[in-house]
C-alpha cells in the first residue's frame, strides 16, 4: 500500500484569479504595457461597430471618438439653448416696455393676456385678479375667481407646470379642454414686506397649450416666474 503524505506547507485550496484581480493589478502596475508592449497589438476584442475584432489601441481610439462626439453634441445643445434663452429674454424686455407704456390701468389685464399670446406664442391665456380697488371691481378681469381658486393661488410658491388636471381656473380659457399642458402663475403683491420674498396672492395667470410638452413638469420655471413678477408689478395699479 502506498502511503500518501500531506505537505502542511502547501495550501489545500488556492482561490482562482478573478477579472477584478487582473484589473486591480493592471491599475496598480502602469508599467506592465510598457514592458509588454506586444500585448497591446496581440489582444483582439470585438468591436461594437460590426462583426470584427480590433486591438486594444483601436478600441480605445473608438471610445475616444465616441466621447468627443458626445461632447460635441452637448456643446451644440448648450449653444442652441443659449440662443433660445437670449431670444426669450429679449421678448420679456420688450413686453416689460409695453406694460410700462400702457396708460390705462383697466387695459392692463387684456394687454398682458394678448401680449403673452402674440409675443410668446402661447395658444391660450387668461387671468383674474381680486382685492382690486372699488372702481375696478365690475370689470371682467375681477370676476369669476372662487375662494378655492384664491386659496390655491396663495399655496403656489412657484408656478405650476404640467398636464391639464382639470383645475378650476382652466374654465377662464376659451377652450380649457383643448389645453393638454398648462402653467398657472400666481400674481403676488411685491410692494409689501414679506419674509419669504413674496407678498400675498391677488391674482392668477393661466396659460394653456395643446402641446403636452409645452409646459412639461420637468422644465424649469425661471422665465415663468419673471413673467409673473412683471405682470404682478404692472397690475398693482388696479389695487
Amino acid at each position: 500500500m502506498t502511503q500518501q503524505h500531506n505537505n502542511d506547507d502547501t495550501p489545500s485550496h488556492i482561490p482562482p484569479i478573478t477579472e477584478d484581480d487582473i484589473a486591480a493589478y493592471l491599475s496598480s502596475n502602469a508599467g506592465f504595457f510598457e514592458r509588454h508592449a506586444e500585448v497591446l497589438h496581440s489582444v483582439q476584442i470585438a468591436s461594437p461597430h460590426g462583426n470584427r475584432a480590433v486591438s486594444l489601441q483601436e478600441r480605445q481610439a473608438e471610445m475616444l471618438r465616441e466621447k468627443i462626439k458626445t461632447l460635441e453634441q452637448r456643446i451644440i445643445e448648450m449653444v442652441r439653448h443659449g440662443s433660445e434663452n437670449a431670444a426669450i429674454a429679449d421678448k420679456v424686455q420688450q413686453w416689460s416696455a409695453a406694460l410700462l407704456r400702457e396708460r390705462e390701468p383697466q387695459a392692463l389685464p387684456v394687454r398682458i393676456v394678448e401680449d403673452i399670446r402674440t409675443r410668446f406664442d402661447v395658444p391660450q391665456a387668461a387671468l383674474r385678479v381680486w382685492d382690486v380697488a372699488e372702481r375696478w371691481r365690475e370689470y371682467d378681469f375681477a370676476q369669476g375667481a372662487s375662494e378655492d381658486v384664491k386659496v390655491f393661488a396663495a399655496s403656489l410658491a412657484t408656478p405650476f407646470v404640467g398636464a391639464n388636471l382639470g383645475f378650476e381656473p382652466l374654465q377662464w380659457l376659451a377652450d380649457g379642454a383643448a389645453a393638454r399642458s398648462v402653467a398657472l402663475l400666481p400674481l403676488r403683491d411685491s410692494s409689501r414686506d414679506d419674509p419669504a420674498g413674496a407678498g400675498p396672492a391677488f391674482g392668477l395667470l393661466v396659460l394653456g397649450s395643446p402641446d403636452p410638452q409645452r409646459f412639461d413638469a420637468g422644465l424649469g420655471t425661471d422665465f415663468l416666474e419673471r413673467m409673473a413678477a412683471l405682470a404682478s408689478a404692472a397690475l398693482q395699479r388696479l389695487r
